[in-house]
């Protein structure tokens, strides 16, 4: 554990909470990239779908599994592992969208970057601290 003006900070209960917050607001903005008004949509410009519905519909697995880590469930070390190989597995087939010469976002490629270096940190850390069921 480390200090943070003065007090101890949880390096587990830190990454829960940044999953959930995270989480909410991949909902939120995932939810308004797909179901408001066309003008709104436009907005976000060369949205490819499958990697919006994605995040969208991911953003409930970071609550679920930031609560689980919170409450430090073994399940929730899986969940946080697996949803890191996901967001690999569709940043990989993004990558061969763009390769196709399909239109994107750059903003997307950061996004997606952004996404998978934060699912790496948050499942490092809950293997280190959350000890396997036996």
């Amino acid at each position: 554990m480390s200090r943070i003006s003065g007090r101890q900070t949880d390096p587990l209960r830190f990454a829960a909470g940044f999953a959930i917050v995270f989480g909410i607001l991949t909902i939120l903005s995932g939810g308004i990239a797909l179901f408001s008004n066309q003008g709104t949509r436009e907005l976000f410009g060369n949205v490819v779908q499958f990697v919006l519905w994605f995040n969208f519909l991911s953003g409930f697995a970071y609550v679920v599994t930031g609560w689980g880590l919170w409450k430090k469930r073994a399940w929730a070390v899986q969940a946080s592992v697996l949803i890191f190989a996901l967001i690999l597995g569709v940043f990989t087939y993004f990558g061969l969208h763009i390769l196709n010469g399909a239109a994107f976002e750059a903003r997307t490629v950061a996004a997606m970057t952004f996404r998978a270096a934060c699912w790496l940190i948050i499942s490092l850390t809950a293997i280190r601290s959350i000890p396997k069921r036996r």
